[in-house]
């Protein structure tokens, strides 16, 4: 039989066309594409002056990608003068340098490492963040992850903490926005709240803070401190969770795909485990995670779409309130009838629920107790500054003068430190500690008002340094009426500022629920509700407190 060549070529290249089909492209290949057609974009006359730009393109105009990292962050974000030093860091680098573009870092914490990207301020945030099921709506996450972690309990040896039991009604420091916020919450423990992970050591060395909850990662660079590590150990871990660098949920289409495609290749080849080396961090998520990524079926361009390859973001379901699916329906409701995306995360889930139920009644305990506060202690130092004894007078004086030279929040502080050295650190005493402060600051100011309207009514009946009579001391109370009003209102006012020293009122408990849940305007909206009624009812009070006071004046 005799084969033609021309039937021998068309089986050849058949063959060959069936052979190519079956090889998948490499993610390095579709890497190259997409970065050529960005360039070509970018390099179109007039096209980086055009709105809307997509954000790889916007890249290759500027040269450069603006990324958020942590300053305060052992081994994976710090700062030492100019230089960033950390695994966050150098794995910005690597992926700039891939991109061919020089990296501009922006410093970020846990509450604005996603704001600052919604804000376009960056266009990438690589900041410890990990990857949740809840913050999917919230920014689009790189996939594969580049590291991961489990969220552990540390607090002093000598404190028997075995599991979630042991918790309940207890106070955990831990930062703003910290994924694993919810979870703490959902087993009724309360959260003091820090900016900056950094801080949570030394919360713990001077007691303010007895327990406190972070990544492992971030406790293991600690840990090798023996003054550390004779103090304090790890009670439990939970919560592990894959690390996401992560771009705006719009317009970065094309960026996220780019920097998909890197991170496989970097995984793959081990890019992200040398960087780790040099970090002196834990490998052996990535040892895993590069021979997942060196498997043919996982090597190929669609590799971090295929649920086979890539890690699921962390389910972290919490329980819905009975009203939860009404909420979402009037939530909609105002978005369709009014284009305003609202958000009200504590009507939606029990333990959000519970805090803000909490938050209220701790607001109003408070507010009540500075009141009565203010008044009490505006009485005393009033009496005290108005004695004939000078050893009680110039005392009084004397702490009215530091009390108002002082900052409110120099006052909670010495207040809430009194406090701890004299209890042990609870919600109840962080509440007594502010109503103590408050009242004082304000007292103070009031009893000097009292005091200047008693020494007027003593020289309009010539009575000098006479001593403090009971009906003219009633009616120096009664003359300074305004004043003393005035000082009660702000009192009222002031109570927000409580939340600085862990007082659980409602401006905390809000703080706590944004940490794990979005609608951070909605919720500060109603805050600012709240307290608008509150004053409201404290001014109606207080101006019925004035007239009483006034006519018992009027009538002596």
């Amino acid at each position: 039989m005799t084969v033609r060549p021309g039937l021998f070529a068309a089986l050849f290249w058949l063959v060959l066309l069936v052979a190519s089909a079956g090889r998948a492209e490499t993610p390095d290949a579709a890497f190259e594409t997409l970065l050529g057609e960005a360039r070509s974009a970018a390099a179109a006359p007039g096209a980086c002056s055009q709105p809307g730009l997509d954000r790889l393109v916007r890249l290759y105009c500027t040269g450069k990608i603006r990324i958020g990292v942590r300053e305060y962050y052992p081994l994976f974000g710090t700062r030492e003068g100019q230089e960033r030093l950390g695994y966050d860091v150098d794995v910005g680098r690597a992926m700039a340098k891939r991109l061919d573009v020089e990296p501009e870092f922006t410093r970020v914490n846990a509450a604005s490492r996603i704001p600052l990207l919604a804000d376009d301020k960056i266009d990438l945030t690589i900041a410890t963040m990990g990857h949740n099921a809840q913050r999917d709506s919230q920014v689009r996450f790189i996939r594969p992850h580049y590291y991961q972690s489990e969220t552990t309990l540390v607090g002093p040896k000598s404190l028997d903490i075995k599991g979630w039991s042991d918790v309940a009604n207890r106070t955990i420091c831990v930062t703003v926005g910290n994924g694993s916020n919810a979870q703490i919450v959902a087993h009724n423990a309360r959260l003091m709240l820090f900016d900056e992970a950094g801080v949570l050591p030394d919360r713990l060395r001077d007691d303010i803070c007895t327990l406190a909850a972070q990544d492992d990662s971030f406790f293991a660079y600690y840990f090798t401190d023996p003054r550390f590590a004779d103090r304090f150990d790890q009670k439990f871990g939970f919560a592990q969770v894959p690390w996401g660098m992560a771009v705006a949920p719009s317009g970065s289409d094309r960026l996220a795909r780019a920097l998909d495609l890197i991170s496989q290749i970097f995984l793959r080849d081990g890019v992200f485990l040398r960087i780790a080396q040099e970090n002196r961090i834990g490998t052996a998520f990535l040892e895993r995670q590069r021979e997942v990524w060196n498997r043919p079926d996982c090597n190929t361009a669609t590799g971090s779409k295929d649920r086979a390859c890539v890690l699921p973001a962390l389910t972290a379901e919490l329980e819905p309130t009975p009203f939860a699916a009404r909420v979402a329906a009037f939530e909609d409701w105002i978005e369709d009838r009014l284009g305003i995306d609202l958000q009200l995360p504590m009507f939606k889930t029990m333990p959000a629920w519970q805090l803000f139920k909490d938050g209220i009644a701790n607001s109003l305990i408070l507010v009540a107790g500075a009141l009565a506060a203010t008044l009490l202690f505006a009485l005393l130092l009033g009496a005290a500054q108005s004695a004939r004894l000078a050893v009680v007078r110039w005392p009084a004086r004397t702490l009215t003068v530091i009390l108002q030279s002082s900052p409110v929040v120099l006052t909670l502080v010495i207040s809430a430190a009194v406090a701890h050295a004299l209890f042990p650190y609870s919600s109840a005493v962080a509440i007594g500690a502010a109503i103590v402060a408050l009242g004082l600051m304000n007292g103070s100011n009031a009893g000097q008002a009292i005091a200047e309207a008693m020494q007027s009514l003593r020289t309009e009946q010539g009575g000098g340094a006479a001593s403090v009579a009971t009906g003219l001391y009633g009616r120096a109370v009664s003359r300074s009426a305004t004043q003393i009003v005035s000082f009660l209102i702000n009192a009222a006012k002031g109570t927000p500022i409580a939340s600085f020293i862990g007082a659980p009122e409602l401006l905390s408990a809000l703080t706590d629920i944004t940490s794990f849940a979005s609608g951070r305007a909605s919720t500060y909206s109603l805050l600012l509700v709240f307290y608008i009624a509150v004053v409201i009812v404290v001014v109606w009070l207080c101006g019925k407190l004035r007239l009483w006071l006034e006519r018992r004046q009027v009538a002596a």
